[in-house]
């Protein structure tokens, strides 16, 4: 059954095979929605002239104002020990980290259900994951996991820098990577056997230096960035947005890229 908001685009375009047409969409797949996609919603507030607010109330609408974190809420340092841009730049890493590591649990979907997000792209984003956290199964999550990152002998990506840039795992760009981690005191914990050049290890690495938690000189998170992050990361992230498996992963690929490149960006400005 179509909500209220898509009720009122489709009226307002008159009829779907309008809508979609505006949209550049096939009239089967806006056929099918219950409601309008949160990565859809300015597109159609702007070939309709329907507010946001009325299209996604639950998104846009004055309570769903009232927040807009980047993720899930995390520990984070004592007030004032890292300012409010690295704090949520850190909480960016850290939702990636927890993403990339394993599955989503309940309790996590739960939370990622109730992401909030401005009109940015990345914000956007940030909806389209939190719509898809509602409406994913626990056992259809775990499956794109395994057929995206485990498989049967490998999955469909495999998110390690040294294959990235060599083509083979366990390479130099994992061993560069451990002696600037070794430079910095930064150990792997016991039990944990994952090489470090992992995407999800390290985005949790650099959720840890941006966020205070392995002390470090100021400069250090460009440093890490330019040398292990920006050379392969976001192609991965783009390749998880593309990816064949990807349902729920998808939205995860576009966070990722998305932030990517604005760390990108933000670095190269002048200091």
């Amino acid at each position: 059954m179509r909500d209220a908001g898509l009720t009122e685009a489709i009226t307002a375009a008159g009829g779907v095979s309008e809508l979609a047409r505006r949209i550049g969409i096939a009239q089967p797949s806006l056929s099918n929605w219950s409601r309008i996609p949160a990565e859809r919603v300015l597109q159609v507030e702007a070939v309709t002239g329907v507010s946001r607010a009325l299209l996604r109330p639950d998104l846009f609408g004055v309570e769903a104002a009232a927040g807009t974190e980047a993720g899930p809420s995390a520990a984070r340092p004592p007030a004032g020990a890292i300012d409010e841009i690295d704090s949520a730049r850190a909480q960016e890493y850290a939702l990636l980290a927890s993403l990339l590591a394993r599955a989503p649990d309940a309790e996590l979907l739960t939370r990622l259900a109730q992401l909030r997000g401005d009109p940015s792209p990345l914000g956007l984003a940030h909806l389209g994951l939190a719509d898809a956290a509602r409406e994913i199964a626990m056992e259809r999550v775990e499956r794109e996991f395994f057929d995206l990152f485990i498989g049967i002998g490998r999955g469909e990506l495999v998110p390690y820098a040294s294959y990235y840039l060599t083509g083979f795992l366990n390479e130099r760009p994992l061993a560069r990577l451990r002696d600037d981690l070794i430079a910095l005191g930064i150990e792997r914990i016991d039990g944990n056997y994952e090489p470090e050049d992992s995407a999800a290890m390290l985005c949790e690495t650099m959720a840890g230096i941006v966020g205070g938690r392995f002390p470090a000189a100021p400069g250090t998170d460009q440093k890490m960035f330019e040398a292990h992050v920006a050379p392969w990361l976001g192609r991965f992230f783009a390749d998880l947005e593309r990816a064949s498996a990807a349902n729920f992963y998808r939205h995860v690929g576009a966070i990722g890229r998305l932030f990517v490149d604005i760390e990108t960006e933000a670095f190269a400005l002048p200091a």
